[in-house]
């Protein structure tokens, strides 16, 4: 995709921008952003943008009493005191001793989501991306019924069937 401004670069800057309801999108190459004086941070390091996401968290007592303040991991030792200076954890099974800890900010951190949901590559066959489809739908059936929107189920339902038609 060519910038916007210059029409000669490649455009490797794309801002989004929704303001009352109104969604607009401008692509922009490196030099042409610069010259408008936009700034991009190409990478936030995780353990900042982890910080930045605790620095509104609510504390572990607020989440699930105080038995997690003082929890440790067996296996390395590690606490949430430690996570919340250093931003990064000690080892894999942190994720697992502090899960409790960790869902609520990892659903603040993805709009609510707590399982990845991210895009399938163009390059994937299509059988497996209708098998990824139909995952989904599977996915938002569960939802449905769950919250007794039974005629949002039974649409689903049929698009789930109309898809698997497709692949077999």
């Amino acid at each position: 995709m060519q910038c916007q401004i210059c029409n000669k670069n490649e455009a490797t800057i794309h801002l989004t921008e929704i303001s009352g309801g109104e969604r607009t999108e401008m692509h922009l190459c490196e030099n042409c952003a610069a010259e408008q004086n936009i700034t991009v941070k190409s990478h936030i390091p995780i353990n900042e943008l982890l910080s930045g996401l605790l620095s509104v968290q609510p504390t572990d007592e607020e989440i699930s009493g105080p038995s997690l303040e003082h929890l440790s991991c067996p296996n390395c030792g590690f606490t949430l005191a430690q996570f919340r200076k250093d931003g990064v954890f000690g080892c894999p099974y942190d994720y697992e001793v502090f899960e409790s800890a960790l869902r609520p900010l990892i659903k603040k951190a993805h709009d609510g989501r707590t399982s990845h949901c991210g895009k399938i590559p163009s390059s994937t066959p299509v059988d497996a991306k209708r098998q990824m489809e139909v995952i989904n739908l599977r996915r938002q059936l569960d939802d449905a019924v769950r919250n007794e929107d039974y005629e949002l189920a039974a649409e689903l339902r049929d698009k789930i069937n109309h898809t698997e038609k497709q692949t077999t």
